[in-house]
């Protein structure tokens, strides 16, 4: 059996990270810490379709933060899809959650990288909304 267990404790601790920077004024050294995580080659493409690059993500996160209080993640359904020599494609399910009762429900896959250093870093990420 194939070991995920560095890729799924990335999505975890990140989720972690977001759900805080969301839920709680931050300042610029959370932000950099934050988009650590992320390789300068990042590219994601949103529930709705946009594609956004490292520097629109961090756009994103800098006009979010500390703007939805209460906001919550719940993490399930991990999966492996495949591991390669220089890292991972991992799927989850993402609930989130708010103070005023938002909620969405989406999908996600993420490929990783994980350089010689060892960190695993998110190099890109696909959102499908969920009708369920």
């Amino acid at each position: 059996m194939t070991d995920y267990t560095d890729y799924f404790d990335e999505v975890i601790q990140a989720h972690v990270a977001i759900e805080q920077w969301f839920a709680h004024e931050q300042n610029d050294a959370a932000l950099d810490r934050l988009l650590s995580r992320f390789s300068p080659q990042f590219s994601m493409v949103s529930p709705l379709g946009r594609t956004l690059d490292l520097e629109a993500l961090r756009a994103l996160f800098r006009m979010a933060g500390g703007q939805k209080t209460g906001f919550r993640i719940e993490l399930s359904e991990m999966r492996g899809i495949a591991r390669h020599e220089r890292g991972a494609t991992v799927s989850y399910r993402e609930r989130q959650t708010d103070a005023t009762g938002l909620h969405s429900d989406r999908r996600s896959t993420v490929v990783f990288e994980k350089p010689e250093s060892g960190k695993v870093i998110w190099r890109h990420l696909q959102e499908t909304l969920c009708s369920e």
